[in-house]
């Protein structure tokens, strides 16, 4: 075996035993296993306190992808978080903007791999990093490196309006960085800021394919359609639709805001559009134990896209997409079966309608899958695949013929983002180096099995575990629960979220070792025991 570490830019801080400057990078390689058994061993019987040998020694026996230099575990340094000194800045923010999500201000100059340290000196093991958007931790050297290039700063310092100005490396980037990811059989990709926009974008390109369509092929407007879409009328503004799911989350922005429907605090007081909105399965847990009950919602769930979808045809508002969540992330991580999405893919070809497969918290490897949908095993490619969080910038992949055949249908100033591609080759580069799919793998199942054997210990508080690779999500009985669970692993140093009404989700980094799994499986076992009396 061959193990890769760095010691990454450390100098040691009073109390946490890192902090990070750009000016050292000391590479480590240890060439052999017995190499590395033999160091492990040197570095322990030193008995060395600080964190640089005990972290090496650690390292020897990990997947590829561990950050050398993280602090050993998490450290407390305030009685409750906020901190004294977040709730400081907290009362400063809230002058300037509605702060009221805000949990903490976090010090990402301490910050380093799978650990969260914020501006009271709390370390905490991170395994919500920043809403699933940190792909390789805080602070990794490979992207430090990145932007030492002079290339990739300019990069950052000369943001070009893409769409009009492109810098003259942009086609090789999307070549061999974008596109080198692609979803198998979509060789188009258009770049987005966010994850809303992609979506919302994206719901362009499928009415415009429907439109076309419609017309033969043809991409001639006539008068009567150029005129009336100035004022909001068909048949320039036609009545089209998006079918979307209940539970599903698909963005904040005017447009996709009618296909979410996971909370009523994003919605209420906002105009909506009049889509068809399908019920999307509930399953019952464990899966093998409910078998028969399960196969039903999903055929519950299919029969009623079916009869939406007639519906409104009927009543003059086509489908022209069906939009759909891998994973119902923020509603509840609800999951579906592949033959669930193998046979929605069929309804929506057999009504003209383009699928999208919105990705934008499932893509980038936490399943143990670079896209998640790629474990349906779909008999053709999804028509489009959006993105963002862990890909640094939106987008989305598409089909051919869902690409516009004129220009500014689909545009904006930025399209995008250069200084972020530069980020994603960096990150896709370390992804494959260290095999990170297989360390998602590996520690999705030490945290699988020990909340399953969590969850057999504590029935009466924990239920419902389901989830792919590090992706994952456990039920408490009542959201009164659920937060008071996330509360207090907060107060032991680990950094968590919940999802829907229920749940407590799990999203890691990729570099999420096997041992940060039992660090975590400790302290959660400590805070479900400490709340079981």
């Amino acid at each position: 075996m061959i193990v890769t570490t760095s010691l990454n830019y450390l100098s040691f801080s009073r109390g946490l035993g890192v902090r990070l400057s750009a000016s050292v990078l000391v590479p480590v390689l240890f060439t052999s296993a017995m190499a590395a058994s033999k160091i492990s061993g040197v570095l322990l019987k030193q008995n060395h306190c600080h964190l640089l040998s005990r972290n090496l020694a650690r390292c020897m026996g990990t997947f590829k992808g561990a950050v050398a230099g993280e602090p050993e575990k998490p450290v407390m340094k305030s009685q409750d978080i906020p901190g004294p000194k977040s709730k400081e800045l907290l009362s400063q923010l809230e002058k300037i903007q509605q702060s009221g999500s805000v949990q903490l201000f976090g010090d990402y100059d301490k910050s380093i791999g799978n650990y969260l340290v914020d501006v009271d000196g709390n370390v905490l093991l991170d395994i919500y990093t920043q809403i699933s958007s940190v792909p390789l931790g805080y602070n990794h050297p490979d992207i430090f490196k990145a932007l030492q290039k002079p290339e990739n700063l300019r990069a950052v310092m000369n943001r070009p309006a893409l769409g009009v100005f492109p810098g003259g490396d942009w086609p090789d980037k999307l070549q061999n960085v974008l596109l080198s990811v692609a979803p198998q059989g979509l060789s188009h990709v258009t770049t987005m800021m966010c994850g809303s926009c992609s979506n919302e974008n994206a719901y362009k390109n499928m009415f415009i394919r429907y439109q076309r369509n419609q017309r033969g092929g043809s991409i001639s407007f006539n008068e009567d359609e150029m005129t009336s879409c100035m004022v909001n009328l068909p048949p320039g503004a036609p009545p089209l639709t998006i079918l979307s799911f209940k539970g599903a989350f698909h963005g904040r922005t005017l447009g996709v805001l009618s296909t979410t429907h996971s909370k009523y605090i994003h919605k209420i007081d906002i105009p909506a559009f009049d889509w068809p909105i399908a019920s999307f399965p509930r399953y019952k847990y464990p899966l093998e134990e409910n078998t028969r009950e399960n196969k039903a919602e999903d055929d519950k769930c299919l029969a009623e896209v079916s009869e939406l979808i007639e519906k409104y045809n009927k009543a003059g508002k086509p489908v022209a997409g069906i939009t759909v969540e891998p994973i119902q992330s923020e509603g509840g991580d609800h999951h579906a079966s592949p033959e669930f999405f193998q046979k929605l893919q069929a309804i929506a070809k057999e009504n003209g309608a383009g699928l999208l497969i919105d990705e934008v918290q499932t893509g980038g490897g936490p399943t143990g899958k670079f896209w998640c949908y790629e474990h349906f095993n779909l008999p053709s490619p999804p028509d489009i695949v959006t993105f963002s969080k862990k890909m640094q910038l939106g987008g989305y992949y598409l089909k051919s013929e869902f690409v516009p055949q004129q220009s500014y249908r689909v545009f904006n100033t930025w399209m995008g983002d250069p200084g972020k591609v530069v980020l994603l080759e960096a990150i896709l580069e370390v992804i494959k180096r260290d095999n990170l799919l297989a360390t998602v793998e590996a520690s999705g199942k030490v945290l699988m099995n020990g909340l399953g054997s969590l969850q057999k210990e504590f029935p009466n508080l924990l239920n419902s575990l389901r989830g792919r690779g590090t992706f994952l999500a456990i039920d408490a009985p009542s959201s009164k629960l659920r937060d008071e669970m996330i509360s207090r692993l907060k107060k032991k140093g680990v950094q968590a979220g919940g999802c829907g009404d229920l749940s407590i989700r799990f999203r890691p980094a990729l570099i999420f070792q096997p041992y940060h799994a039992e660090i975590f499986l400790d302290i959660f076992r400590q805070v479900v025991k400490d709340i079981n009396g």
